[in-house]
């Protein structure tokens, strides 16, 4: 039985379930029937505006946010799909502090909702800085198939790295 590395803390059926699809060679035709769109937010402009309206729509009174983007220097092999950061300066006798969110560059070719996973994500780490009971409630408080999709997303990482695979679900 080959191991999931992204799927190891799920439950041994849902894990067979996919070992299933893979063997059939149907994870990717899975993956494009759940998920046949791509979003639209390619420039760090436009994920900037995306994640600031998430931050407007849900988190009002949570800190602003300095700077976001794409950053082709995280990869999943550090389990880094996106990353905040808060960065503090000395500038003259005040502390000031930059938050940002670098959200993983594979995701421009990703569907929105696997986006929109990792947004929320990094957004709740305004408010909750630990992956505890409280920072789960607000991500599903701002998403409410945030768990679904944290599954799917581990799925077509998965898929991602099968040999077999020569084209995105996106595609297909």
């Amino acid at each position: 039985m080959a191991a999931l590395r992204y799927l190891q803390h799920y439950p041994a059926t849902l894990q067979d379930k996919v070992r299933a699809l893979i063997a059939q060679e149907r994870l990717g035709e899975h993956l494009a029937t759940r998920y046949p769109a791509r979003h639209e937010v390619q420039s760090d402009k436009a994920l900037y505006a995306y994640v600031a309206g998430l931050k407007q729509q849900h988190m009002k009174n949570a800190p602003g946010i300095d700077k976001v983007l794409y950053d082709a220097r995280l990869d999943v092999l550090r389990n880094a799909l996106g990353l905040h950061t808060a960065v503090s300066r000395v500038q003259g006798g005040r502390l000031k502090a930059k938050k940002e969110i670098r959200v993983a560059s594979l995701f421009k070719a990703a569907a929105p909702e696997f986006l929109q996973m990792i947004v929320v994500h990094e957004l709740a780490h305004l408010k909750e800085m630990d992956h505890n009971k409280a920072f789960y409630q607000l991500c599903t408080h701002m998403l409410p198939d945030y768990h679904q999709l944290e599954f799917d997303l581990r799925v077509y990482l998965t898929w991602r790295e099968l040999p077999s695979n020569d084209t995105t679900p996106l595609q297909a």
